[in-house]
């Protein structure tokens, strides 16, 4: 027997606390009954447990990577009616979420899953899991500005860690930059290089670890593997899998 907070977190639809908030809204139902008392607890292999009317699915963890296209947002709804990430899954009837985001405008990799073991991985700065990101800029960024970047630059009060780049195109007129961080917060890559005076005009990220994008065509997914998991982490999977193919 499990806390009902700990398996819906587990499932990836909130934090322990958020799950605790949503339990105390009447948003979770356990069976046939609709439980709003923290503390209850629930057997994951007999009880069936449903979010805003939707089951969640306990066994079966989904994984994938996603080629989102630019003008979808990665919320799981949205109240200007915009196009969500979970529309370009259509035939997946079990609910995934995204694992961290893309801003509107960003196109590019982007893991999708149910498995909230993976996403608090990925997204924990201690794990350094590393995102690479092709940036197009305006001008020529000079090296030292670079430099800059690549040693940590103060963005609203707040130090980035170290990064990786390297030239891929250089112009005047624009330059192809791959910029490396492990670091994800909003709108992170733009900011960075708005504070050496050379704004992103498009952005698309390429990677996370060693998991690459590839020819994955703008809007499509594939479905994960363990060794497409274990390329993510650079090293042995830190949580347990079940039901994926090697």
């Amino acid at each position: 027997m499990e806390r009902l907070q700990k398996i819906i977190a587990q499932a990836g639809i909130a934090s322990r606390r958020g799950a605790e908030k949503l339990i105390s809204q009447g948003r979770v139902r356990v069976n046939d009954h609709v439980v709003t008392q923290m503390g209850h607890k629930v057997n994951p292999e007999k009880d069936r447990i449903f979010f805003d009317g939707s089951p969640i699915n306990l066994e079966n963890k989904i994984y994938l990577l996603l080629n989102k296209p630019a003008g979808y947002v990665t919320t799981l709804s949205d109240p200007q009616g915009r196009p969500i990430v979970t529309d370009l899954l259509p035939e997946i009837d079990v609910r995934l979420f995204p694992v961290g985001r893309l801003d509107l405008e960003t196109e590019g990799a982007l893991l999708m899953t149910n498995d909230g073991a993976l996403g608090n991985y990925v997204l924990h700065p201690r794990y350094e899991i590393n995102k690479t990101y092709e940036a197009t800029v305006k001008g020529l960024p000079p090296a030292a500005s670079i430099q800059r970047l690549s040693r940590g630059i103060m963005i609203e009060g707040h130090k980035t860690y170290p990064a990786q780049l390297r030239f891929l195109e250089k112009s005047k007129a624009h330059s192809k930059i791959e910029i490396i961080i492990h670091e994800g917060k909003k709108r992170q890559v733009r900011k960075m290089f708005q504070a050496i005076g050379h704004p992103v005009v498009h952005l698309k990220r390429t990677a996370y670890g060693n998991l690459q994008l590839g020819r994955l065509s703008s809007g499509k997914y594939r479905t994960l593997t363990k060794n497409d998991l274990k390329n993510l982490f650079l090293e042995k999977i830190p949580f347990t899998i079940k039901n994926i193919p090697a």
